[in-house]
This record gives C-alpha cells, sequence and structure tokens, in this order.
C-alpha cells in the first residue's frame, strides 16, 4: 500500500521525460495513485501517450489552458471517464520568448497578458472546474520558482506571473480549506526543462545556483516528485496556503559565499 492508494490525479503539464510535471507523476504513481493526463498541443501527443501508458494511465487529453471552452470539455470527459479527483496537479506555464530578455519594462502588453493569463489564472481556471469533482479532503498543488520573490536575471515577467501564481494559491487555500480541500505551491530550483530553454544564460544560472545553495547541488525532478507526494498525501494534512521551497536550501541565502 502506497501513500496514495486509491487515489485519482490529474496532472497539468507533461511535455516529455524531462518535465517537472512527469517527475511528480511517476512519484505519485509509485505511491499507489491513478493518474490522468492533459498536454498542450499535438505536437506533444506522441511524447505524452507512451509516457502516460508506461504508467498505466489511458486519459491523456489535449487542453489549451488558455480557452474555458477546452477546459470545460477536458473536465466534462474526467467527469465521466474519472467520476471523481483527489488531486490536481498544475505544472503550467509560458511567455514568449522575447519577453525572457532585456529588460522588464520592455515587456509587451500582449506578452504580460499572455504570461499572465497561461502562468497563473489557468490554476485559477482548473480548481473552479475540478471542485465539483473533488472527494474529501483533496488537495490541488501548482509549480512556482523563486523568480517570484526575487530578480533572477532573464526571468522577467514570468516572475511577475509567478508572483501572481504564489498570490493565488494563498487566496485559493482561504477559499477551498472550509471545504476540507488543500492548495500548495511548490518552489523547484532551476531544472532544466522544455520551459527553461526560453531563458537566457540558463546553464550559467544551474552553475550559479548549485555553487551557492546549501547542499551544494542542482534540484531534480524526481526531488519535486517526492516533495509532491508529501504534499498530497495525508502526511500533509494541515498543510495548505504554504510554498514549499525544493531549492537545496538556495532560498535561505542572502549573500553567496566567495568560491575559493
Amino acid at each position: 500500500m502506497g501513500l496514495l492508494t486509491g487515489k485519482t490525479a490529474l496532472i497539468f503539464g507533461v511535455a516529455n521525460d524531462h518535465s517537472i510535471a512527469w517527475g511528480v507523476a511517476e512519484a505519485l504513481h509509485r505511491e499507489g495513485a491513478r493518474l490522468a493526463f492533459s498536454y498542450a498541443g499535438e505536437i506533444l501527443q506522441r511524447r505524452v501517450l507512451p509516457l502516460a501508458a508506461k504508467l498505466g494511465s489511458d486519459f491523456v487529453e489535449q487542453c489549451d489552458v488558455s480557452s474555458d471552452a477546452q477546459l470545460d470539455t477536458l473536465f466534462a470527459s474526467a467527469k465521466q471517464r474519472l467520476g471523481t479527483l483527489d488531486i490536481l496537479v498544475h505544472s503550467v506555464a509560458y511567455a514568449p520568448r522575447a519577453e525572457l530578455s532585456g529588460v522588464y519594462y520592455a515587456t509587451s502588453r500582449a506578452g504580460f497578458q499572455t504570461a499572465l493569463d497561461i502562468s497563473c489564472y489557468s490554476f485559477s481556471a482548473m480548481v473552479q472546474r475540478a471542485l465539483p469533482l473533488f472527494n474529501p479532503a483533496s488537495c490541488c498543488l501548482t509549480m512556482t520558482y523563486y523568480g517570484a520573490e526575487k530578480v533572477v536575471p532573464g526571468y522577467n515577467v514570468m516572475g511577475v506571473a509567478k508572483a501572481a501564481l504564489e498570490a493565488s494559491v494563498r487566496y485559493l487555500a482561504a477559499d477551498l480549506g472550509p471545504l476540507g480541500h488543500r492548495v500548495n505551491a511548490i518552489s523547484a530550483g532551476p531544472i532544466r526543462t522544455l520551459a527553461a530553454a526560453g531563458i537566457a544564460d540558463f546553464r550559467k544560472l544551474q552553475t550559479a545556483f548549485s555553487a551557492a545553495a546549501p547542499l551544494r547541488r542542482n534540484v531534480s525532478t524526481a526531488d519535486v516528485g517526492n516533495a509532491a507526494v508529501y504534499l498530497c498525501s495525508p502526511l500533509a494534512a494541515a498543510v495548505t496556503g504554504e510554498v514549499h521551497y525544493v531549492d537545496a536550501g538556495f532560498n535561505i541565502i542572502g549573500v553567496a559565499a566567495a568560491s575559493e
């Protein structure tokens, strides 16, 4: 018996086997959860279908999270095919590549709206539709990053979007708490994913991160997955509205030690 045996999880955001969402999926599966997946576009279908099959999932449906109509269709399908849900995982973020270079004040209105819509509002939109399907004591989980709190070069409008997402976590937790459900976020260190490819000098960012973090290493999708198991399990039954760091301790450092 795993920590999540008998639970059903709907996961948004798997793009390939390097995705944070995939690390979460593998960990939830290991602990006994039944998994369902939604992916962003047709180009990802050939990657996501075989991954889902590896974990015994036959619910793999496309959904553009910026479309209310597609979200409605996806959750109607989830109701019909899955019945109920216990876990909702939101691992979705996007900003046009042009907005992730140069200065933040040059962010375009369209780029700002896109980043906030897909990276932040989509979580609330999912929760709206998942709520009627939730079993008692269900949980929602999203992924954020330290760039929501402090300036990270090249993160730009995504930092603003993640700050809004973290605020959403708190407001959603306050709304859903009286209903018995929990809402949390994981703030992971920089991980080389498809989404990270859009951030300028990402390799340099990882190198600087591992040199400054107390554990002197980068983190993996497996590290995030293990934390997700905790937050989605009864072990975290009294934890809600929190941003849980999985960053080898980087967030506690004020000034990085000078290299020898």
